[in-house]
Formats: C-alpha cells, structure tokens, sequence
C-alpha cells in the first residue's frame, strides 16, 4: 500500500514507518538530560559590595560521576577591568572548609571579552577546577566573594556557581 505525500509523489508504507521510528529515536536521544545545578545571585544597582557574600547550598546524589564546578559571572560592557579575583569557600558534605583566592580572566587584548554577550551584557562560565573531581554524597555549599581593591565594584550583574556532571 502506498501513501499519497503530494500530487506527484508516492511512498511505501514501510519507508514510511521506518521513517517515524527513526525520527521518534533521534528525538529520543537528543533529549537527554544535562545533569548540572546552576544558581546564581543577582546585584542590585549593578554592583557588588565587597561585603556581600554569594552563598549556594546542593545536593551530589551520584558518587559515581565526575563533576566539573564553574564560577558563573555576568557584568555589563563598561565593567573596568579584563579580570576579577575571587573568594571562594567550599563546604563538603563532612564539614570540611576549603578557602582559596582565584582569578578569573574575562577579555584579553586581542579578543576583547571571553564570555558570550549580546549588545553591553557579558555571560562567563569559568571552570575552576582543571579537571573533572568525585564529590562525596550530601550538600555542598559554596561562597563566592569579590576580593578587587573597589569596595563596591560596579557593572556586576550576577555571580554564581555551576556543577557539571561529566557525561561519558
């Protein structure tokens, strides 16, 4: 039996159904789920006060998994400066507390901004660990403070954290 597709044009039914089945499958495939949290915190007035800690709590659930953490910045076109430095204390699910100074590049001289940007808003992700880490199960929270010489930095929009499972 064939179908009638257009006034010139015949198909099989069974190129037809193969067809279906193959469409069904790639969309299928192609929605798989990114296993990540994203949060970030967002500054009023556009700027961010030396004193104003970004504070993000999650759950690691898969031990299994290696996981990717990215610092989350998104500031306008006129922020002053290529770079910002950071810091960021982690909290494991044991209690333990890490605290460590990071700078984070954002727009060098020969490209101008690093980050994704549509007309005078910039997105960074910027990983911070170099490789993929194991996480132990439980609530991580993360603390992210600006450590710039300017008391209140301007045109920060937001800051934030990303976990990345790594899919393999």
């Amino acid at each position: 039996m064939f179908y009638k597709l257009s006034s010139t044009f015949y198909m099989p039914k069974s190129v037809k159904i193969f067809i279906t089945i193959l469409t069904a499958a790639l969309v299928t495939i192609s929605c798989k789920k990114i296993d990540l949290f994203e949060q970030t915190k967002f500054f009023k007035q556009h700027q961010w006060a030396s004193k104003d800690t970004a504070n993000f709590t999650f759950n690691i659930a898969d031990t299994n998994s290696m996981y990717k953490i990215f610092v989350v910045l998104r500031h306008e076109d006129a922020y002053h400066y290529n770079n910002i430095w950071m810091n960021i204390t982690t909290t494991n699910p044991a209690g333990k507390t890490e605290k460590q100074l990071v700078e984070l590049q954002l727009a060098d001289n020969k490209n101008g901004w690093l980050g994704s940007g549509m007309t005078d808003v910039y997105d960074h992700r910027v990983a911070i660990t170099r490789y993929p880490i194991k996480m132990q199960a439980g609530n991580y929270t993360f603390s992210l403070q600006h450590a710039m010489r300017e008391q209140e930095l301007q045109y920060i929009l937001q800051a934030g954290i990303r976990v990345q499972k790594i899919v393999n």
